[in-house]
């Protein structure tokens, strides 16, 4: 439930563009505005980061369950070419990248070192999994060269 209060303001803002210049996390909502009080709003950023945490951890954990399911599939599957293995060390890189670029300065040092660790550990396993296809392929080729 929301409520909202009508409080005058003391201030005034002088300049528009600080208003452009404030960084925060910027909520989605599904039909693009909320109704609050009959006013919609469209663009919600919230720049408070102990009440931005919450929604962010809960954004990054759905994110992050998605890829360790997409993950497990591709490096169980039996693929003789290497692509499964490729395609999860891609999907791992961007997760990561998209966390230091998006939410990093929202969440806490553990959650990102607790998230980072299982992401080595299974980028460990598809990089062994890859020099090993790649091992068996070079030693399959030259067997048949002599």
């Amino acid at each position: 439930m929301y409520v909202v209060n009508k409080i005058k303001n003391k201030y005034k803002l002088v300049d528009k563009d600080d208003l452009k210049n404030i960084s925060g996390f910027k909520m989605t909502s599904y039909n693009k505005s909320i109704t609050v009080a009959s006013t919609k709003v469209s663009n919600i950023e919230i720049t408070n980061k102990k009440l931005a945490h919450p929604l962010v951890y809960k954004k990054v954990c759905k994110k992050y369950n998605k890829l360790i399911a997409i993950l497990t599939e591709l490096l169980i599957s039996d693929d003789d070419g290497g692509e499964s293995f490729r395609e999860a060390l891609n999907q791992i890189e961007r997760f990561k990248v998209e966390i230091k670029s998006r939410y990093r300065e929202y969440l806490k040092q553990k959650e990102l070192e607790f998230m980072s660790k299982q992401l080595k550990a299974l980028q460990k396993e598809a990089t062994m999994r890859l020099i090993e296809l790649n091992n068996d392929y070079l030693i399959k080729n030259t067997r048949k060269g002599k």
